[in-house]
């Protein structure tokens, strides 16, 4: 009897689940889209050229937008303060693109170089804001 109570409550939780997943794919695929709107420089086509400095640097950006979302996720009180909160972090990810690209001279010429160690700054600096992103989350 004890089994059919805990397999009632995942089963319960699982529409809470599906709501708060697919709301995070769409925040990882607005952002990714807004993300690669606003560089100088096509990800996705120097991807498909084999430029891994532009594949390092767009995994790092998404992998910090997620860390960010992760948090927000743990400690948001319902969905639409998760969503709020994505938006802000998002921000902050795009913000941290801004800054990276003006501190590096010639950065859309080493990223569309493939000049790794502009991939692997921007990817890095990108992941880190999406942990301080994801501790100041925890409102």
């Amino acid at each position: 009897m004890k089994r059919m109570n805990e397999l009632d409550f995942y089963l319960a939780t699982l529409p809470n689940y599906l709501s708060y997943f697919v709301a995070q794919i769409c925040l990882i695929a607005i952002f990714t889209a807004i993300y690669t709107t606003v560089t100088p420089y096509r990800e996705f086509t120097l991807i498909r050229q084999g430029n891994a400095t532009a594949a390092i640097s767009l995994v790092g950006v998404v992998i910090g937008f997620a860390l960010a979302l992760l948090s927000v996720s743990a400690h948001a009180g319902n969905l639409v303060d998760m969503v709020v909160w994505g938006v802000i972090a998002l921000i902050a990810q795009l913000l941290m693109f801004v800054v990276v690209s003006r501190l590096l001279p010639g950065f859309r010429q080493g990223i569309e170089g493939n000049t790794m160690a502009y991939g692997v700054t921007l990817g890095g600096l990108s992941i880190a804001m999406g942990l301080i992103n994801a501790g100041a989350l925890t409102y």
